[in-house]
């Protein structure tokens, strides 16, 4: 088991604040709230080790940076890990082949990851999403277009859809 703190930065969006939870230069938790937040959503052995805030944290910071710019791309090359059974895995992995600028619904998503029928898996793997905006679960919408929800709520969701459309 790991002693070593994790390292975090909080970075300034459009959208609001963007905190950053980072292993060995693995996105572990990330999403548009606070660092003790995203701290709380990970598991009991990683929230134990604490974590060292940064200003910068390299190379999650330039990457974030060059998303905001415009280079709606910039995030896919970014490393993340998270908690999952395989097929959550799956979906997580599926997801982010999901092309900014573009939405899928739930059951595509669920086709795309090898189980059309499952539907409400896929949901749960996007409501379980620990390393949001790396991997895009903000990309994924219900079948008839409408958003469906967001951890982080739907003006988060629709202004970085909004931003990958403009990108």
């Amino acid at each position: 088991m790991k002693t070593t703190p994790l390292d975090a930065v909080t970075i300034d969006t459009p959208t609001g604040p963007l905190a950053v939870i980072v292993d060995d230069g693995v996105v572990v938790a990330s999403g548009f709230t606070s660092v003790e937040d995203q701290l709380g959503r990970l598991p009991e052995t990683e929230r134990d080790r604490g974590v060292l805030c940064s200003d910068v944290l390299e190379p999650v910071s330039s990457a974030v940076a060059a998303y905001l710019a415009g280079d709606v791309d910039a995030l896919d090359s970014v490393p993340v890990r998270q908690p999952g059974g395989a097929y959550t895995q799956e979906v997580w992995r599926v997801m982010r082949q999901i092309p900014a600028g573009q939405t899928w619904s739930y059951s595509e998503l669920a086709a795309k990851a090898g189980r059309p029928a499952a539907v409400r898996a896929a949901g749960t793997a996007c409501a379980k999403n620990l390393v949001a905006p790396f991997v895009p679960c903000h990309r994924v919408v219900r079948s008839d277009g409408s958003l469906g929800g967001y951890y982080y709520g739907l003006p988060t969701k629709e202004w970085l859809l909004a931003h990958e459309s403009n990108g």
